[in-house]
């Protein structure tokens, strides 16, 4: 078999110009159309990232702001809780305040009713007693007042017992001597009879003075180291005071509201 070479050339020649104008008319222009497609891709894709980092920078701005607002929302409500306490607290101040005013008010208006029932009871109370000590004066007068008087002191002092005797006791030891008051002058029988109770009741040497007080108020007084025995009716006066005055005091709390 024979090989014709020139048609082994042409055909040669022929294939290298159709690859040569394949290469320049079909795949170059693909290769650029490839290639613009890659950068288009490329740059969509860079588009996108792009805008996906800006939606992110967005997002993050939009929480930023939002955690701003929540914490100014918090302050202002710390602020508005704050300022509504004080405000209460104010208030509540304010009330007390004229709660306590209102109560001090009251207070005196009961502590001026209270003196003024008081004086009341007090003039009514010294009338009574001015008028039972005149009834008793007037009875003791009819048996001899100054006797009755010193024998009623002298029977005060014998039944002197317990604590009472040990304290008169103590001073009269301490003291060894003894002053015995009157608002009238003692007998000498009278003197006899008190000093002889004494040393009876203490047995001990006692060094006895009397005197003349105008201003007891029709009794007698023995004083001795600080201590004092007396029978007097200013006693019996001062017993009812003590009395009259528990009694107004226990009518204050009530009025005050103290007692209860």
């Amino acid at each position: 078999m024979l090989i014709d070479w020139f048609t082994v050339v042409a055909q040669i020649i022929n294939f290298l110009v159709l690859v040569w104008l394949l290469k320049r008319y079909l795949y170059n222009p693909i290769l650029k159309a490839l290639d613009e497609r890659e950068r288009k891709v490329a740059s969509q894709l860079h588009d996108a990232a792009n805008a996906k980092a800006e939606a992110q920078n967005e997002k993050n701005e939009f929480q930023r702001k939002n955690d701003e607002f929540d914490k100014e929302r918090k302050s202002l409500f710390t602020k508005v809780s704050k300022n509504a306490a004080d405000e209460q607290n104010r208030l509540f101040s304010e009330l007390r305040n004229e709660l306590e005013s209102f109560r001090l008010k009251q207070l005196e208006s009961l502590e001026k009713e209270y003196q003024k029932l008081r004086q009341e009871i007090a003039l009514k109370t010294q009338q009574e007693i001015f008028a039972i000590a005149k009834k008793t004066l007037l009875d003791l007068a009819n048996i001899k007042l100054e006797e009755s008087i010193a024998e009623m002191f002298i029977k005060q002092l014998r039944s002197l017992e317990g604590e009472e005797k040990e304290l008169l006791a103590s001073a009269v030891k301490s003291s060894r001597q003894v002053r015995i008051q009157s608002v009238f002058e003692l007998l000498p029988t009278q003197r006899i009879a008190i000093e002889n109770t004494v040393k009876e009741k203490f047995a001990i040497e006692i060094e006895f003075r009397f005197e003349t007080v105008s201003s007891l108020m029709s009794g007698i007084e023995l004083i001795t180291g600080g201590y004092k025995v007396s029978w007097n009716i200013a006693d019996y006066i001062s017993a009812l005071e003590k009395s009259v005055d528990s009694i107004l005091e226990e009518k204050k709390k009530k009025l005050t509201g103290k007692g209860s």
